[in-house]
């Protein structure tokens, strides 16, 4: 009798412990399922908040304009810098000179920017200028996706205004041959064709035997799809509206590779350009970043550097102070003048 008993309560007592450590798993699975859960929320999308500043459809350039040429639709991502208007009106009077364009210019900014617009203005090509400001979350980034946040706002903006054309996304610091909107206009899908200036080969494209891709020179493959560059390629616009959920991704160096796959874009859908990919169009230039200056001026100028100032200030080039930055000089004979 008390050996049954023993082995009656060892059971028992065995029973409950592995209740327990049931109960204690199923407590960890669960808190650990609910940390995936947050894990999860935490990493989808933030909300984005693009402002439409200014848009134009009147074209008062003398280029002459043609209802039968398709409309390139122009995405240019910029962001507050001291080179931004330089680069506006270097690429501005490159656009003047092609037809039946119109400019999206999508600006890293939490609000309109007047100077922008004003820019915008001169050129006289058709335009909308809208202020797309990068999440918060991924400027903390290890490697901040940039242009994502403005060109995610310009596809928008066709999304809901365009029916039909091309869009191709052009930096503010590359540099175009005009050569390259004439091959382009005429996207059925979407064309892709060399880039000048990229990695290590000096230059990033697809490779075509007896007409056809077979592949894509790129020193960055990255297991990529499509290592191409995001100057590289043009798409239809009709391509788009037919691929409602295509997007592209808060994910540095796999920005085009995504996007063309979200439109399902196979190699054999690609139009090469540039003679048959052998010719360079576009060019991945950088202008080298500097710090916006502080001047430092004793007392504000009373002569034509007061105008001039506030022209720097204006255009984002330079900034002033009574008690920090540079100290100024205005030189005579040889001689320099402290302000």
């Amino acid at each position: 009798m008390l050996f049954d008993k023993i082995v009656f309560l060892t059971m028992h007592s065995l029973k409950n412990m592995f209740l327990f450590m049931m109960a204690m798993t199923f407590i960890v699975l669960y808190f650990v399922w609910s940390s995936q859960g947050r894990e999860v929320r935490g990493k989808s999308e933030p909300p984005e908040k693009f402002f439409l500043c200014h848009f134009s459809y009147e074209d008062m350039r003398n280029t002459v304009q043609s209802d039968s040429l398709p409309t390139i639709y122009f995405i240019t991502p910029t962001y507050p810098r001291r080179e931004q208007a330089a680069e506006l009106t270097r690429l501005g009077q490159t656009l003047m000179h092609v037809p039946n364009l119109h400019w999206i210019v999508a600006d890293d900014n939490q609000a309109c920017n007047d100077m922008v617009t004003k820019l915008l203005k001169k050129f006289g090509i058709p335009f909308t200028h809208i202020a797309s400001p990068m999440p918060e979350i991924y400027r903390k980034a290890e490697t901040i996706p940039r242009g994502v946040a403005n060109r995610r706002a310009a596809l928008n903006w066709i999304r809901k205004n365009v029916k039909s054309g091309v869009f191709y996304f052009g930096d503010d610091d590359n540099t175009f041959d005009l050569e390259l909107f004439d091959e382009i206009r005429d996207t059925k899908k979407v064309s892709m064709f060399p880039v000048g200036l990229i990695g290590d080969y000096a230059v990033s494209s697809p490779v075509l035997k007896e007409g056809k891709i077979i592949g894509f020179f790129d020193s960055w493959p990255s297991k990529r799809k499509f290592p191409v560059d995001m100057a590289g390629f043009a798409v239809n616009i009709e391509l788009l509206l037919s691929h409602p959920n295509a997007s592209m991704p808060y994910k540095a160096g796999y920005e085009e590779d995504q996007f063309l796959r979200s439109l399902g874009v196979t190699i054999g859908d690609i139009e090469p350009k540039g003679k048959s990919c052998t010719q360079i169009l576009v060019w991945h230039t950088q202008t080298t970043k500097k710090p916006v200056p502080v001047l430092k001026f004793r007392t504000r100028p009373d002569n034509s550097l007061r105008e001039l100032y506030e022209e720097l200030h204006f255009l984002g080039m330079a900034d002033y102070s009574r008690s920090k930055g540079v100290i100024s000089y205005v030189t005579k004979d040889g001689v320099t003048h402290r302000l």
